[in-house]
C-alpha cells in the first residue's frame, strides 16, 4: 500500500510540536533523537533561521512525518544566492518506506522555491537524497559549515531551485546560529 495516496502535507503549527517530537524521537531513537528534537526546538524561534519552512505529513489525522528548512547564506560567493538547509527530515518508523519522506521533500522544495530560495543543502544519506534531485555539493564548489570527512563527502548535497545556480555561485555555507555547531555536521 502506498501511503502517499492518503497523505496530507501542511504547514506545521505550534500545536504540532508534541507530535513532531514523538515522530523525531521514534525515527532517530535514543540520544540522536533527543539531539534532533532539541535542534528543532532551537531552530524554530531562531531569528537567523528565518524564513523557516516547517511541514508535517498527516495520515488519518495523525502526524507521521516532519521536514524543516531554514535560511542559510554563502560566504565568499562570487554571486548572490538565497539558500536553505534541509534539516531534519523525520518519518515515523511505522510509515517509513511508503513514500512519506519523498512527499515531504517535494512539498518542502516547492515551498522553498516559492519562498525565493535558489539552493537547498542537506547533509544526509547519499543513497536517498539523490533520488530527489540532490547532487554532491563539495565537487560543485560548496563547502559545508564544518569539514565533512572525505569518506562522507558525498553526504553533503545541494539542489538548485533556480536553474543555472550551480556553477554560477560557490562558497562556504553559513546556516542559522542554532545549526552552527560541529555536532550537527557529522554523517
Amino acid at each position: 500500500m502506498n501511503l502517499t495516496m492518503n497523505l496530507k502535507v501542511r504547514k506545521a503549527s505550534a500545536s504540532d510540536q508534541t507530535a513532531i517530537s514523538e515522530v523525531v524521537l521514534a525515527a532517530f531513537g535514543g540520544n540522536q533523537g533527543r539531539e534532533v528534537d532539541e535542534l528543532i526546538s532551537a531552530l524554530l524561534p531562531d531569528g537567523t533561521a528565518r524564513p523557516v519552512i516547517s511541514l508535517v505529513a498527516e495520515a488519518d489525522g495523525r502526524v507521521v512525518g516532519h521536514i524543516l528548512f531554514t535560511k542559510a547564506r554563502l560566504e565568499g560567493c562570487c554571486a548572490a544566492a538565497s539558500a536553505a538547509i534541509l534539516a531534519p527530515l523525520a518519518v515515523h518508523p511505522g510509515h517509513q518506506g511508503r513514500g512519506v519522506g519523498g512527499f515531504l521533500i517535494r512539498a518542502g522544495l516547492e515551498a522553498s522555491r516559492a519562498t525565493g530560495y535558489d539552493l537547498v543543502f542537506v547533509l544526509g544519506h547519499p543513497g536517498y537524497y539523490p533520488k530527489h534531485g540532490f547532487v554532491v555539493a563539495g565537487i560543485n564548489g560548496f563547502e559545508a559549515p564544518y569539514p565533512i570527512a572525505p569518506e562522507h563527502a558525498d553526504a553533503w548535497m545541494v539542489q538548485e531551485l533556480r536553474p543555472g545556480m550551480i556553477g554560477k555561485v560557490c562558497g562556504r555555507v553559513i546556516c542559522a546560529d542554532s545549526l552552527m555547531d560541529p555536532k550537527h555536521w557529522r554523517e
